[in-house]
Formats: C-alpha cells, structure tokens, sequence
C-alpha cells in the first residue's frame, strides 16, 4: 500500500486541481459565453466532468481518490479504510479545495474573495441530497461488485449529467463547496449557502450509504 504522506499528498493536490478545474472553467465559460447562461453551464459542465474523470484515473492507485470527505466517511463507514486515514484525509481534502480556488483565481487574474453568490434553498438542499447520494451509490456499487475500474468514466459521467438535473448544479462535496466559498465568480457560493450545501451533502451521503448496503450487501 502507498504511504499515508503519499496517499495524504495525492488528495490535497487532487481535490485542489478539481476545484480549480470547476472555478477556473467557470470563469472561462463566462468570459467566453457572457450573453448564454446555458452555454455557460454547458462548457462549465463539460470541464468538470472530465477533469474529475482524469483525475480519478491517475490518482485511484494512489489514494483510491475519493478528493471528498463525504466519499471518506463513507469508505470509513463500509470498513474499507482505517481512522488514520479519514483524520488525514479530511483536512487535506478541505485545505486542497481552497487551495485550488486560490490557484483558479491566480490564473485568471480574479482576486481571492468570499463570494457573495447565494444559492441556498429547500430546492437546492434537496438537489444536494440526491446529488451526493447517487454519487456514493454510483462509487460503491461499483467498487463493492467488483468494477472500481469504471469510476473514472462513470463518475465523471455522473457529475456532467448532474450539473443540468439538479437545481443546485450538483456540489456534492464539501470540500468544492468550501472551495467556491473563496471565489466571487461564476463558480461561487457564499459562506451561509456553503454551510447548508455541506449539511445536505453530508444528509446525501448517509442515504446514499443506506442505498449502498441494500443494493450491494457483499463485497466482491
């Protein structure tokens, strides 16, 4: 197994560079496409999904990516991987989100402010809840049937395509959300919407567990 600094290494640069592949591809999209929203979510959309997917691809073997602390909790929770490693990877996760903001900010010449985009509704907590939870179902299933080779393509697939079915864009990971708290762009949240993303993602991820255990009981 790859050492836990590798393994901590690995998510903290991971979880940075998707955060500036979500931020960084949002203010593009807004720069390119000022007078289509829709365009805009497109490309932003496309981007994301697949940055995540490559980014899965090349750090899997590493750290298993999970570049999420709700993925984290539910890997601890399933026995998959040890306490050390959720107390490690937690903090890495969220100081590479906000890393990543600060990088996506730096390139696009953005200053690093708190953003003042509210986003925060029933709707879009709702949007959080079923985002989160079908992307741990999509991860476990897969990885408790004996297929972890497919999440790469399948949760970038997943993400692209919840970007336009859920109202709220599909955060689903708190570590972006905390990210897009240092982004006053496209791409932002502020901090009272970011703190209700977070609690229904972590709601999201305790169904998709549920969902997880009865759908795959046994582990390949």
């Amino acid at each position: 197994m790859t050492s836990l600094p590798r393994r901590l290494l690995a998510e903290f640069l991971g979880t940075a560079l998707l955060v500036a592949v979500v931020i960084g591809s949002g203010v593009a999209a807004s720069r390119l496409s000022p007078a289509d929203a829709g365009l805009q979510l497109l490309e932003n959309a496309l981007a994301t999904a697949m940055g995540l997917a490559v980014l899965i691809a090349v750090l899997q073997p590493i750290s298993g990516a999970h570049l999420n602390p709700v993925v984290s909790l539910v890997d601890l929770a399933v026995g998959r991987r040890p306490w050390a490693d959720a107390l490690g990877y937690l903090p890495a996760q969220l100081a590479g989100g906000v890393a990543g903001a600060v990088l996506a900010n730096a390139m696009f010449g953005a200053p690093t402010t708190i953003s003042t985009t509210h986003r925060l509704s029933w709707q879009h907590a709702l949007a959080e809840v079923v985002a989160t939870a079908g992307l741990v179902l999509v991860i476990f299933v897969l990885a408790r049937t004996g297929r972890g080779a497919w999440a790469a393509p399948a949760v970038g697939a997943y993400i692209g395509a919840a970007y336009f079915f859920t109202s709220s864009t599909s955060f689903a990971n708190p570590a972006v959300t905390l990210g897009r708290v240092f982004s006053d762009t496209f791409a932002g949240i502020d901090p009272a919407s970011a703190l209700g993303f977070a609690a229904a993602q972590l709601v999201g991820g305790g169904v998709g567990l549920g969902l997880v255990l009865l759908l795959a009981p046994e582990r390949r």
